[in-house]
């Protein structure tokens, strides 16, 4: 059975080959794996269920709308990225909706009326490791490199996706981790900090293993000289909206204390 025909069951995913099917390839760096949004569309929707990647990137997530029947809607703060999410969301068959793909805020979804995503599947920049743009659009969030300013501006994400999505309906955040003066900085644990804090709760963390980053022959040779691990994995966390009358404690977060 081949990757693409392949559901995972385990809490570990890990691909050694990316997915390559249709239009799918990794000329956009940072862009996740298929294999990702496949088995969690194929997990939490059904055909015909709306789903939103407002951080759309090369399309990604919205290919896999297409090919699996699902009404996909994909925004981006770069317009280039969107021209780059459209050309690859160009191919032919037999499918029954084409997904719509606009510049946008995912911190400003005002388009999107109140409890109307049936699923939402992103992969937010990991502050600046790798910038989108230079500088010149306004709240670009691969352009922040400092970690409480950026999970303010995710705090902003986590409510607007909180509004858009149905009860008991299920968000997907892909996130990784990052180290700074030789320390390691837990950036998807603040990530995940912010939804819960914003009346999410937590479904699933999923452990992704990586591979092949185009990094890691340079900081394999930093490890010895700097005494630390190579940071090999990211965290695919699955929340869910529940309902108004289900009876929860989830943990509490002050505005003032997401890191």
């Amino acid at each position: 059975m081949s990757d693409f025909e392949k559901l995972e069951i385990t809490t570990v995913w890990s691909f050694p080959e990316r997915g390559k099917w249709k239009t799918h390839n990794s000329k956009y760096r940072g862009n996740f794996a298929p294999q990702i949004p496949r088995n969690t569309i194929l997990r939490y929707s059904k055909e015909g269920d709306v789903i939103l990647d407002p951080m759309v990137g090369s399309g990604t997530t919205l290919i896999e709308t297409k090919l699996l029947n699902r009404r996909g809607i994909g925004y981006d703060i770069n317009p280039q990225t969107v021209q780059i999410a459209k050309q690859n969301l160009q191919f032919d068959g037999d499918y029954k909706y084409e997904p719509i793909v606009k510049v946008g805020d995912a911190r400003k979804l005002q388009e999107i009326k109140d409890e109307t995503i049936d699923l939402i599947i992103t992969h937010p920049p990991y502050l600046n490791i790798i910038k989108y743009s230079n500088g010149n659009i306004h709240g670009d969030l691969s352009n922040f490199s400092n970690v409480e300013k950026f999970i303010i501006e995710i705090d902003k994400v986590a409510k607007e996706l909180f509004r858009v999505l149905k009860e008991n309906k299920f968000c997907a955040i892909l996130i990784g981790d990052t180290r700074k003066h030789g320390h390691y900085i837990p950036l998807s644990f603040y990530v995940m900090k912010a939804f819960l804090k914003n009346g999410f709760v937590l479904k699933e963390d999923i452990i992704k293993v990586q591979h092949n980053c185009q990094s890691t022959p340079y900081w394999e040779k930093q490890v010895e000289k700097y005494n630390f691990y190579l940071i090999m994995h990211e965290h695919l966390f699955v929340f869910r909206k529940p309902k108004k009358n289900e009876k929860l404690s989830p943990i509490k977060f002050s505005t003032n204390h997401l890191l």
